[in-house]
């Protein structure tokens, strides 16, 4: 199937109601159609690390067609320059967060991304940083802890962001970062104490948040 024949089958699949309820999530439903996630994985089956289609799929700016990209795009031939450029276009926490945990997690750039942009001033380019950190605790089984205990000191820099989409994710790479084994769990649990202690509001849930799931963990 070539882009022309994909959207069309997205459109097949496109919902007003699922276009609607998005918000309801957080979800921008601009350029959506209102398609779900496990028809778009269906489709992705057929396609699967075609980085040329992924391209054109991403050119469309159709929600769904972009998240189908990251499903399919092969991440051996993704470039620093095309993730700069895609993530410079996150409008949506799932655009950003399916982006960053079907694709640019697989990069060679992963660990680099993640630090850059934990630094940035736009929302969705910082959440993508911290997604990031969260999806490679999970996905990386072969990393040592050393790299995981490097994002430590970007999350206690971080936890002062009061936007809500950013101070989530921190949270979310705290959390898994202290899921991953015991030693990680240690570690993680003193700075979710210490955050929960905090002079500021954001810091203080993401720390209260990340101690009472990583107090059970092990």
């Amino acid at each position: 199937m070539n882009v022309r024949e994909i959207v069309l089958e997205l459109k097949k699949h496109a919902s007003e109601k699922n276009r609607l309820g998005m918000a309801r999530f957080g979800i921008n439903p601009t350029s959506a159609l209102g398609v779900s996630i496990p028809v778009l994985r269906e489709i992705a089956k057929k396609h699967k690390r075609q980085h040329l289609l992924a391209a054109e799929l991403w050119a469309t700016q159709i929600h769904e067609a972009r998240i189908l990209a990251a499903l399919i795009d092969d991440p051996k031939q993704v470039t620093e320059k095309q993730m700069e450029e895609w993530v410079e276009e996150f409008n949506s926490w799932d655009l950003c967060d399916q982006a960053c945990g079907n694709l640019f997690d697989k990069t060679a750039f992963a660990y680099e991304k993640a630090i850059e942009w934990s630094s940035s001033k736009k929302e969705f380019v910082k959440r993508a940083g911290f997604a990031l950190m969260a999806c490679l605790a999970v996905h990386d089984k072969k990393a040592s802890n050393t790299v995981f205990e490097s994002f430590l000191p970007l999350i206690e820099r971080e936890s002062s962001d009061e936007r809500n989409f950013v101070k989530k994710a921190v949270n979310w790479s705290l959390r898994q970062i202290g899921k991953r084994n015991p030693e990680l769990n240690k570690k993680a649990l003193k700075l979710a104490r210490k955050l929960k202690e905090s002079d500021s509001k954001p810091a203080r849930w993401i720390g209260s948040d990340a101690v009472r799931e990583l107090e059970k963990k092990f």
